[in-house]
């Protein structure tokens, strides 16, 4: 804790309880003038002050971790390496004092860059949307993205109300799908039906609660009707342990509560197709073995990923894993971390992750051992998937069926628990691939995929000389 920089963060605390310097130095038993250089990071914080700290203002020192600033200060470095602020001449360390001194700032800047991104720079109603920290409302996907993230992707009362549907109706695995559409119909007098792609027009899933049928398209593999099933059950039997999860979301918008509940209904159904203690058993016995999980489970390759991400009981928790799905344009359509990696929120991402490799090669499991320019490093594995009901023929043509691909990975110190990993020499740095979050946001010089300047660097074009590309200046 002594390297922290949680200056700024203290005289917040400090100017939020409405303190002179001298008042809260006096609660802290130290002189006016230490405190007001540890407000101006040029004193570190003792182990005694931080102590007095917690003790007199009820302060959680956790929240004080340096954590929740290195993702700010990664995030407005990627919103920054927007074209648009060229001309400032932002450099990394203007960003990383910001973050130090006036992270509210910090955040208040990033919601009105996402604003913005939204089309609604200079809207009246930004006012009237702002939240209570000041910040504007991002979209709903990012909300739900960023509470789930808080949240470590972990949901005990789900987790709970998920075996107590098994307790109560003695579900067993070989029979799952079975077994759920009678809960449906005998608990919640619900008809199940498996309807025709006409039937459907477009649809996977379709309840009616007037007439209390259910319907789920044909084009659904095994795994996604059992998951529907599931999904359905959570929203007719566990409304109100889903409402109250959301309810500690603060979103800001009725969108946003639908689209939270919509993925606490999905976590529901992981829950319920893989239970906590067997599926976490059965991962640590196979070495996190995706295609074994996948049969012993009946779950899809994107379901067993997923669910390994929420495995964070605590006292009982799995390898803490991070995962990436895009599509092949690089739109990043969910995203969330525990590994510590930090994932593009703004544009593009890094080209060298090998969930974009995954596309050249369908079907086949990549594995990269990767470091970010911190030094950290990272196990990864990457496959692409067809999500269901994509792929069939209307009309005696056949319809584009967009390929997405998944990215799971894990600090590099978890790789030896994870099968995949067996046969790589995770010593040999031959083996490593330099990765970064973003172009803008990479300050490696040497690379040959770098589509764009750094922003951190000033651009020099030297006429006489052409590295690895346009913007590599070399080693």
């Amino acid at each position: 804790m002594k390297s922290l920089r949680i200056g700024g963060k203290i005289r917040r605390l400090r100017q939020e309880r409405r303190l002179s310097q001298a008042q809260m130095a006096a609660e802290l038993a130290i002189s006016p003038s230490y405190l007001n250089l540890i407000e101006s990071n040029q004193r570190p914080v003792t182990v005694p002050v931080l102590l007095r700290l917690a003790e007199k203002f009820q302060v959680d020192l956790a929240s004080l971790g340096g954590e929740g600033d290195e993702q700010l200060q990664t995030d407005l470095m990627e919103a920054l390496s927007d074209p648009v602020f060229e001309a400032a001449d932002v450099k990394a360390s203007d960003v990383k004092e910001l973050v130090a001194q006036l992270p509210a700032m910090g955040r208040a800047f990033l919601g009105l860059y996402q604003a913005y991104r939204r089309g609604g720079a200079g809207d009246s109603r930004f006012g009237d949307e702002a939240d209570g920290e000041g910040g504007i409302h991002a979209l709903p996907s990012e909300e739900v993205t960023e509470f789930l993230q808080r949240r470590r992707n972990h949901f005990a009362e789900l987790e709970e109300a998920a075996e107590q549907l098994w307790q109560e109706n003695g579900l067993a695995l070989l029979t799952l799908q079975q077994d759920l559409v009678k809960v449906l119909n005998m608990r919640f007098a619900v008809d199940v039906e498996i309807a025709s792609v006409d039937a459907m027009q477009g649809l996977l899933r379709h309840y009616n609660p007037l007439t209390r049928r259910l319907m789920l398209s044909e084009l659904l593999p095994l795994p996604s009707r059992t998951f529907q099933l599931a999904h359905q059950i959570a929203f007719l039997g566990y409304r109100k342990e889903i409402d109250q999860a959301v309810s500690g979301g603060k979103s800001s918008s009725l969108e946003a509560d639908a689209l939270a509940a919509s993925a606490l209904a999905n976590y529901f159904a992981a829950a319920v197709m893989a239970p906590y203690d067997r599926f976490l058993e059965a991962a640590r016995s196979t070495r996190y073995a995706i295609d074994i999980l996948q049969h012993r489970f009946g779950l899809s390759f994107e379901q067993v990923c997923h669910r390994l991400t929420t495995l964070q009981r605590p006292g009982n928790e799995g390898i803490p894993f991070h995962l990436i799905r895009v599509d092949i344009a690089g739109n990043i359509s969910k995203r969330f971390s525990l590994s510590g990696i930090q994932i593009a929120r703004f544009g593009a991402a890094c080209p060298r992750w090998n969930v974009y490799d995954a596309f050249a090669t369908p079907g086949m499991l990549r594995v990269q051992v990767s470091k970010m320019p911190d030094g950290s490093q990272f196990f990864c594995i990457a496959r692409t998937l067809t999500p269901a009901g994509r792929a069939f023929i209307r009309g005696g043509m056949p319809q584009r069926a967009g390929t997405l691909a998944i990215g799971l990975g894990t600090a590099i110190s978890h790789a030896r628990e994870i099968v995949y990993a067996d046969g790589l020499n995770l010593d040999d740095p031959q083996v490593v691939t330099p990765i970064g979050v973003s172009c803008r946001t990479c300050p490696r010089t040497d690379c040959a995929d770098r589509a764009m300047p750094a922003l951190a660097q000033r651009l020099s074009i030297d006429e006489n000389k052409r590295g690895l590309s346009t913007y590599s200046m070399g080693g």
